[in-house]
């Protein structure tokens, strides 16, 4: 017996100094422990409108973290009671749980410490933070070593709060607050219990347990945690029983709507305003929260009631004050299935939207709204345009021939006055895309964006003034440091105000007598031009008021032709709506310059030929012109 005792106390000690020495040989492949520190979390990106509400977070986590000392008692006991019930009386590693865990799977035919791994959350976070997710002994040596340099180095709080910041919670969020908002809609400051037992119930499985996916199993692993926190006194029954999620019905959670596409957007700006984000920030935007679901609900609504019969699949709205404040933005019907943004970074044919470039540089070369041109045939160089009514008016005033959208006097006007002399005016008005100074520019047929196209309507809103359209009013820190704060800005006045007054006359007439008379709601002073470009692809309306600009275009992704939708339909109708939504609580204001005169216009260097000055409307029409230039 004496022998059998020196032998086992012999084999104890050399047991002991093989622990130690396979300890100290995977404890030296770590660092330096000197060197050892608590990774940086990844920045969040924090997006809200200018109400305050949350838009979308962005960055590598999906949500920014949050104190333990900010979330209700009961959000951290839930993870403690499912993940760690001895969390506050462990040194980092749990002996008991470790052992009962090996036990398991080894019953279970697995690997001694895989599956019930019987890790604490402190060796979870030691995993997350410095380890590779591979599960063999020397990575679990290993993680029990950063444990107990954890647990000597930080408070439980602050293990608990790294650990509910930055744990896997399925459906891309890393974090208690990126989780609750995914998966509830709001903050994990305001959780209820409910919810609360419903996120720690998805650490087990993140994948297969969550609640977008599979909200039975869900609520079933919910009641679990409830059950658990009872048990360990956090709760009573009856709060548990009380806060159980009934499995047969569905766990609602937050929709992916179209202010994603904003987000998509500010995100893609960060660069230009900050640089590399290192930190947790919020930018405050401008769009105003209901209009942005209003836009997005008519967007839906339209595709619903008439896409599938008149052939269109999509649609994109953008609205601005005529300062340039993004109001909303809506680049698709459904951004779960497409997140291709259609009113910011497609580029289509905007049609006879793009004709009041063409008109501006007719006022500014002479013309005036009385002026009296000619609709009718002509060919130029082998172009024969054409109306697209086929019709024809002969002799009528500037004004009208914009409101019936003719495309030969739009055409005549764009070689009488020059192509780049078009180009330019519509540079002038902010559109940035590249555009070839060719005569048919005249009946839209540039690729711009929805965002430039209604951007450079803006400045006949607001008398003038060219606009930068911008959705950031404002970035700060979580604790209120101010990063960035919008200053206007632009290029000053780029249209004077007697042409503005033209221009507004003209296309306020369209709006009364021509393609986008459909626009007009209530007593409103409005203006704005519709849009249809060749065999239907693209249908396109973009008006105004004194206080907003609205473009509107529906269509299809490959650019295949609708079944005759017009910028004067649909379109219009959207336009109209939202307009009216909009301007429920404004009081009525008159376009700039509504009470101008156009009685006097002068003619300079029109088509290279000499200076002439006259009183409207006995000027040469477009046609005379066109003879002197080209002969007939």
């Amino acid at each position: 017996m004496r022998k059998l005792f020196y032998w086992g106390a012999v084999a104890a000690v050399w047991g002991v100094i093989a622990v130690a020495g396979i300890v100290a040989y995977y404890g030296m492949q770590l660092p330096a422990a000197d060197t050892w520190a608590i990774p940086d979390r990844p920045a969040n990106i924090r997006i809200v409108a200018a109400d305050g509400r949350l838009i979308s977070n962005r960055g590598k986590m999906g949500g920014e973290a949050v104190a333990i000392h900010e979330l209700p008692h009961y959000v951290p006991n839930a993870v403690i009671a499912i993940e760690d019930r001895r969390f506050y009386d462990h040194p980092g590693f749990d002996p008991i749980g470790i052992l009962g865990a090996m036990r398991i799977n080894v019953s279970e035919g697995r690997f001694p410490l895989s599956g019930h791994g019987g890790s604490t959350l402190t060796q979870q976070v030691a995993k997350n933070l410095f380890l590779t997710p591979d599960q063999n002994y020397g990575r679990k040596i290993q993680e029990v070593l950063l444990a107990i340099w954890l647990e000597n180095n930080l408070s439980k709080t602050e293990i608990l709060e790294l650990y509910i910041n930055r744990v896997y919670f399925g459906a891309g969020t890393y974090g208690i607050e990126a989780a609750s908002q995914r998966y509830f809609g709001k903050s994990a400051r305001n959780l209820s219990l409910g919810e609360a037992s419903i996120l720690a119930g998805i650490l087990k499985a993140p994948s297969r347990l969550a609640p977008n996916k599979n909200p039975e199993g869900a609520a079933s692993r919910a009641r679990l945690v409830l059950n658990a926190m009872a048990e360990e006194g956090f709760i009573s029954q009856s709060e548990a029983e009380a806060a159980a999620i009934d499995p047969n019905k569905r766990i609602r959670t937050r929709i992916t709507g179209t202010e994603y596409y904003v987000a998509d957007w500010v995100e893609t700006l960060m660069d230009s305003y900050l640089g590399a984000v290192e930190k947790d920030v919020i930018v405050h935007t401008t769009i105003d929260w209901e209009l942005q679901k209003e836009a997005e609900f008519l967007i839906k609504e339209i595709i619903r009631k008439h896409g599938e019969e008149r052939a269109f699949s999509q649609g994109a709205l953008v609205a601005m004050r005529p300062d340039g404040a993004v109001q909303a933005i809506v680049g698709g019907t459904d951004y779960t299935k497409s997140q291709y943004n259609r009113a910011v970074t497609a580029k289509r044919q905007p049609g006879s939207a793009f004709k009041p470039f063409v008109y501006l540089a007719a006022v500014e070369g002479g013309y005036g709204p009385n002026t009296m041109v000619d609709d009718s045939p002509f060919t130029y160089k082998n172009w024969s345009p054409e109306n697209a009514t086929g019709k024809y008016n002969g002799r009528i005033q500037l004004r009208d021939a914009l409101a019936q959208s003719s495309n030969l006097v739009a055409a005549k006007l764009a070689i009488e006055l020059g192509p780049q002399n078009v180009v330019n005016t519509a540079y002038k008005l902010g559109i940035s895309s590249n555009i070839q100074a060719v005569p048919s520019i005249a009946l839209g047929t540039p690729e711009i964006s929805l965002l430039e196209l209604t951007a450079a309507y803006a400045p006949f809103a607001n008398g003038g003034e060219g606009i930068i359209a911008h959705v950031i009013s404002r970035i700060e820190t979580p604790e209120g440091e101010i990063l960035y704060s919008h200053i206007p800005s632009g290029p000053g006045q780029v249209v004077a105000p007697q042409h503005v007054s033209q221009m507004n006359d003209m296309l306020s007439h369209a709006i009364e007598v021509g393609t986008g008379r459909k626009a007009a709601f209530g007593n409103w002073p409005v203006a704005g031009k519709t849009g249809t470009s060749q065999n239907n692809r693209d249908a396109v309306f973009v008006g105004y008021s004194a206080h907003l600009v609205t473009g509107v275009w529906l269509g299809n992704d490959d650019g295949s032709p609708t079944n005759k939708v017009g910028g004067g339909s649909f379109p219009v109708e959207v336009w109209r709506e939202f307009m009216k939504k909009a301007h429920s609580n404004w009081a009525i204001a008159q376009l700039p310059g509504a009470d101008g005169r156009f009685d006097r216009v002068p003619l300079e260097n029109v088509g290279g030929q000499q200076a002439v000055s006259r009183q409207e409307p006995q000027r040469r029409s477009i046609g005379d012109l066109l003879t002197d230039l080209f002969g007939g």
